[in-house]
């Protein structure tokens, strides 16, 4: 079966089968999430209903009737004085990478971030990842902080890159 051109849409409860999927495997193979176990359904919905109740965005990329990709933004951190910045993520389903879902995705963030009033986007990107590097710097990030061996998976230490994009002028 030939792929659909995408919908990109907001996402649902239902899609939450999806979007664990996705994201445990990140977990399971990848440095892209600094997480050794699994996700639940349960932990998901958490996740989910913590974003919405915030009003910040979760999409979804739809291809053939299934989730194939997902971006979200939240807290940067839990302060009053950081509420004008966001921390995302943006994630595709290891069939449909290379597509351009992580572009679209990210382009809809940015315009939310913009229509939301936020004044700056951070990306926590891990140090060997250069295709979300190089991604991140297509849409204007900059890298403002190196970490090094922050992280402990897969038996090695890993560096942290967070880059910034900011949103407004004023």
């Amino acid at each position: 079966m030939t792929d659909q051109l995408p919908i990109i849409r907001n996402a649902t409860i239902n899609d939450l089968p999806g979007i664990l999927e996705i994201y445990n495997h990140a977990i399971i193979n990848t440095t892209s999430v600094y997480s050794e176990q699994p996700h639940t359904l349960d932990m998901r919905l958490t996740w989910y209903n913590d974003r919405i109740s915030h009003g910040f965005p979760v999409f979804v990329a739809e291809i053939n009737g299934a989730v194939a990709g997902f971006s979200t933004f939240g807290h940067f951190r839990a302060w009053p004085c950081y509420r004008y910045t966001v921390e995302h993520s943006v994630y595709v389903h290891i069939d449909h990478r290379g597509k351009g879902l992580s572009k679209l995705l990210l382009q809809l963030l940015i315009d939310r971030a913009r229509e939301m009033k936020l004044h700056a986007m951070i990306a926590g990107i891990d140090g060997e990842n250069e295709v979300s590097y190089k991604l991140h710097q297509s849409f204007g990030f900059v890298e403002v902080a190196y970490f090094k061996e922050v992280g402990f998976k897969f038996g090695r230490w890993l560096d942290l890159k967070f880059m910034e994009l900011i949103l407004s002028l004023d």
